[in-house]
């Protein structure tokens, strides 16, 4: 089912979907960047039998999302509770993936008394993490973006931004293109364990109808996401107590290393990590149905009987 609501404002336009069984628990998948409400997720015949109302929406500048300038990670939260509102819903859990992960952790920060369980998968650590190298072990494209990123906020240079955004606008146009282009480009900086999983048939289906579709429709989430993760998440990972949250990372993962993991899994109180030996980024697609069966466990540990 196809929706939309006004978030924010009151004047901004999210575009949602949901699939699976409409009577199952409800689940929030935040896609990754760039990404959509239509990015890679279980078949409905499988999410039946999980039990599982998944709900997918295009962040703001993604898709049909209408964009909000200076988004940070936070506003994530508010774009959810408005939608899980329009839908009535009860007790949700949220799971997100890559560039998902920190917005799936402002859900469970901001709205505890709504999140009943959460899952952030390969993501990354805040900008300002103590004790991290945040660069450490990261493939040189993502290290190019976020310093670029970091140099627009921090010296306030338009210069810098209007670089990162003609280069995510000549990325965009090549993936409208020619969608399979952003796999190739990456493939190079894959380890091993993630050129297995994107050169899978169904996987490697499953992401390219995503950038296909409405991932890169515009460049403005691709670039909103990268400045929001290079400054100032609007909360505190430390502060998520109430909410069960599983952080799940492969040990080899170069485009969110595991260093973000452990900085995380450190600090956030509720934490249940899971690091997988062998594993990379994108080895975090199949482990879905397993971590979408743990967050309807955990919620109907906290709240009782799944609704």
């Amino acid at each position: 089912m196809l929706g939309s609501v006004k978030s924010g404002d009151g004047k901004r336009l999210l575009f949602f979907e949901t699939s699976g069984d409409p009577k199952g628990h409800p689940v929030f998948l935040l896609h990754g960047t760039p990404g959509s409400r239509v990015g890679p997720r279980p078949r409905a015949i499988d999410l039946y039998k999980l039990g599982i109302r998944l709900i997918t929406y295009d962040r703001p500048g993604y898709g049909e999302s209408q964009r909000l300038k200076d988004r940070a990670v936070c506003h994530a939260a508010a774009d959810v509770e408005a939608i899980a509102e329009h839908l009535n819903l009860g007790p949700f859990s949220v799971l997100g993936r890559s560039g998902g992960g920190p917005h799936a952790l402002a859900c469970a920060a901001l709205l505890p008394d709504s999140v009943a369980s959460a899952a952030a998968l390969v993501s990354l650590a805040p900008h300002n993490a103590d004790d991290l190298d945040w660069y450490d072990g990261m493939a040189q494209s993502n290290i190019d973006a976020y310093k670029a990123a970091s140099a627009a906020l921090e010296d306030g240079s338009a210069a810098c931004l209007d670089r990162l955004k003609a280069n995510l606008a000549s990325n965009a146009d090549a993936i409208r293109d020619n969608p399979a282009s952003l796999l190739s480009w990456l493939t190079p900086e894959m380890p091993a364990a993630d050129r297995v999983v994107v050169g899978h048939g169904g996987i490697r289906n499953l992401l390219l109808a995503n950038y296909r579709t409405s991932a890169v429709r515009s460049s403005f989430g691709w670039l909103d996401d990268v400045l929001s993760f290079r400054q100032n998440w609007g909360f505190e990972p430390g502060k998520i107590v109430e909410v069960p949250t599983m952080l799940w990372h492969g040990e080899d993962d170069t485009f969110s290393p595991v260093g973000h993991f452990r900085w995380l899994a450190d600090r956030i109180p509720s934490a249940t990590p899971v690091l997988k030996r062998e594993a990379a980024h994108f080895a975090a697609l199949p482990a879905v149905p397993e971590i979408l069966a743990w967050l309807r466990d955990r919620a109907r540990d906290r709240f009782g009987a799944v609704v």
